[in-house]
């Protein structure tokens, strides 16, 4: 897994990708922010800070106030990688991020998602 091209990728680019992903399987907007907020440690207002500032994932998950301590229970595929064997920390966190927002337009339940 060698594309860094996303790692200077605007994270706002990709950000409406990721709800309207969610939107077509009858998600919501504030569904995708909960499980990003839940990733990353930022909260809404943070969250739309950094969308508005436009940085690239790298900045955005350095800036990340904490990372969740139960990504670790994040497993599975995705993009055809198994999120958990990934090496790279920064493309792990981007992946974790694609699984999370999958999942929702998967229909799993929050719970579940939220590994609670």
């Amino acid at each position: 897994m060698k594309n860094t091209r996303i790692f200077k990728m605007p994270f706002a680019s990709v950000y409406p990708h990721y709800v309207s992903k969610a939107e077509k399987k009858g998600r919501t907007k504030d569904e995708v922010d909960t499980v990003i907020c839940w990733l990353t440690g930022y909260d809404r207002k943070g969250l739309q800070k950094q969308i508005d500032k436009k940085v690239d994932f790298e900045t955005f998950f350095a800036e990340a106030p904490a990372i969740n301590p139960n990504v670790s229970k994040i497993t599975g595929v995705i993009c055809g990688y198994r999120v958990e064997e990934i090496e790279d920390p920064l493309m792990r966190k981007i992946r974790y991020m694609d699984k999370l927002v999958d999942e929702l337009a998967k229909g799993k339940s929050m719970e579940k998602i939220l590994r609670e």
